[in-house]
């Protein structure tokens, strides 16, 4: 299947290295896990869900391979393919952020559950909001697609009401990203509720922001 960018060979590089890496890492893990690993942890840091070791190591490894072969080829089926040349360079760094994060939290769970004390309450908001922060920075680059992006009714419609809305949306990204790493910082039984202000913001803001550009624009 042809794709309509084109890949960045050393940052494809380094991604398949992760990818590769979490797939031998699972072995050994398999290997070393007890029989009950913790896989889910409340916004407090603390462990509420268990799985099996099987599921502990193999299943977001093969997720992470998963995710990087569906954004990897899923711009070949979109109606706006040609964008694609036009951001190539962000679309690469998107891609390679979201198997960095995947391989970064399986690390991080992966350690924790060979028993070392992993700060996860604070390392995953971190690694969340730096994603955050890096889209912030990369979605004025994205030209419109049907994939990519804040995709909303009126954004696909009219390319100057996605240029300012992505242009807005990067600053709410980024900072977003920088309330993401201050969670952690605040009291524990505060910290869901921030979390679901700042997606619902970031949510409705760029929503509604894009619907008053339209608006404004006609």
């Amino acid at each position: 299947m042809k794709l309509p960018y084109k890949i960045n060979v050393a940052q494809e590089s380094i991604t398949i290295l992760l990818l590769a890496g979490s797939a031998v890492a699972s072995v050994y893990l398999y290997a070393n896990f007890p029989d009950s690993v913790a896989t889910h942890w409340n916004f407090a840091g603390e462990p509420d869900r268990y799985s099996g070791r099987a599921f502990a190591a193999f299943f977001f490894p093969a997720l992470a391979w998963f995710l990087y072969l569906l954004v990897t080829f899923l711009p070949a089926i979109d109606p706006k393919r040609n964008r694609y040349k036009e951001f190539a360079d962000a679309y690469n760094a998107i891609r390679f952020l979201m198997v960095a994060l995947f391989v970064a939290l399986y690390a991080l769970t992966s350690l924790a559950g060979l028993g070392y004390d992993v700060p996860i309450g604070a390392a995953v908001p971190g690694l969340i909001g730096i994603l955050f922060m890096a889209l912030g920075l990369l979605m004025p680059k994205i030209r419109r697609n049907w994939f990519v992006g804040i995709r909303t009714p009126w954004t696909l419609r009219s390319e100057p009401v996605w240029g300012e809305t992505h242009r807005v949306g990067g600053i709410a990204f980024f900072l977003a990203g920088i309330a993401m790493i201050a969670l952690p910082f605040f009291p524990a039984q505060a910290v869901l509720p921030l979390f679901v202000g700042i997606m619902v913001l970031l949510l409705l803001g760029t929503v509604g922001y894009s619907w008053w550009v339209w608006k404004k624009l006609r």
